[in-house]
């Protein structure tokens, strides 16, 4: 769909996309296998554009449960797809028919994955907990688990991981951490429990600790062009550029109230457009009064009170030439300005995740021209 028919719409730029896959894969310890994390829709940039771009450059997928697998399927030829997360138990048959890689927590989903057993064996992975605190058998326990489950008939333990809960925040917790996962899988190679990779590293691991990419590197935020630790954010560039369009441009009198609650009163006479927008569509409300802005005719163009459902403002008193119409950006750059994930998301009070993540379904991806070509 061309954007001159769309409100709202976010651009994929697959350049950036693809270059900074090759970035973090450069990064991994040599023979280190390399998995592009797409859950959540690609972290909001569409599946449907991220995935076939990814599938050349990437060993692994790596998604959030079952129906996510389900559809990249189509797109990951013969690559393996692992689920993340912890998988129901009525999703335990879907799994196992699919092929899929799933991670484990416990004996009891072993067991129900086991239960269905036909034919060729099935291939798992066990989830440890590391210091994570939210899936993965106990590190304590694992190795017992580990001897359970080879036991069971119809299952294979083919990989081993775990999870860093704070690779960009806390360096002596992360390196103890990586020292007793390795220690964990010396233990359960040398029982023969697990022959297949051991896996521990996030975007933030793989950046501040790429020692710990053991043998298969999960990287998430980072392929999207946003560094979750210093030193690392020239290597990598944007790979989503949302926009939206002036719909009204109004002149607004001295004491005039804008939007709910009359939280911005003008100060002055002043040029007001409102933008086709708003917090169903992604933008987040908590970015009222926060001294956010958007890009109009490559000038920052401030937020003007709250954000409503469909529509915000935005004073456009430095763009005389703005008219209905015209693309406003949200998070991009547009002359030589530019709004990152990271300033929204500080604006916003929230993380960058959640910024894209929450890009709403009315707002179109499409794929950016190639920029390589010009």
């Amino acid at each position: 769909m061309s954007s001159e028919i769309l409100r709202s719409w976010a651009e994929v730029s697959l350049d950036a996309l693809q270059h900074n896959a090759r970035e973090l894969r450069s990064l991994c310890p040599k023979g280190t296998a390399f998995m592009g994390v797409v859950k959540a829709d690609a972290y909001g940039h569409g599946v449907e554009h991220v995935v076939p771009a990814l599938a050349p450059l990437v060993d692994w997928f790596g998604v959030a449960n079952l129906a996510e697998a389900r559809e990249i399927s189509a797109w990951v030829g013969q690559k393996p797809v692992m689920i993340l997360g912890t998988a129901l138990p009525s999703e335990w048959s879907g799994i196992r028919e699919g092929r899929f890689v799933p991670v484990i927590s416990s004996l009891e989903e072993a067991r129900g994955f086991a239960s269905s057993h036909e034919g060729a064996s099935f291939g798992v992975h066990l989830a440890v907990d590391t210091g994570m605190g939210r899936i993965g058998v106990w590190e304590t326990e694992a190795l017992a688990l580990a001897r359970e489950i080879r036991a069971l008939p119809g299952l294979e333990l083919l990989g081993v991981g775990s999870h860093f809960p704070s690779a960009d925040e806390d360096d002596a917790f992360t390196v103890a951490q990586t020292a007793r996962f390795l220690a964990l899988v010396g233990e359960l190679r040398a029982e023969g429990l697990v022959q297949g990779p051991a896996h521990i590293a996030n975007s933030a691991g793989l950046l501040s600790h790429p020692e710990a990419g053991v043998d298969l590197c999960r990287a998430g935020l980072a392929l999207y062009g946003v560094s979750p630790v210093e030193g690392f954010r020239e290597r990598l560039r944007p790979v989503l550029t949302w926009k939206t369009r002036v719909s009204l441009i109004r002149e607004v009198g001295e004491g005039r109230g804008i939007s709910y609650g009359r939280s911005f009163v003008a100060p002055r006479a002043m040029r007001v457009a409102t933008l086709s927008v708003g917090y169903a569509d992604g933008y987040q409300r908590h970015l009222s009064n926060r001294g956010a802005g958007v890009l109009i005719a490559g000038k920052r163009c401030p937020l003007l009170g709250r954000v409503t459902m469909d529509q915000i403002l935005v004073d456009v008193s430095e763009c005389p030439g703005a008219v209905p119409g015209d693309e406003a950006v949200l998070l991009g750059g547009q002359g030589g300005e530019r709004i990152s994930a990271e300033r929204l998301a500080e604006w916003a009070g929230t993380i960058p995740w959640e910024i894209f993540t929450g890009i709403g379904r009315r707002v179109e991806r499409l794929v950016a021209p190639d920029t390589s070509l010009l």
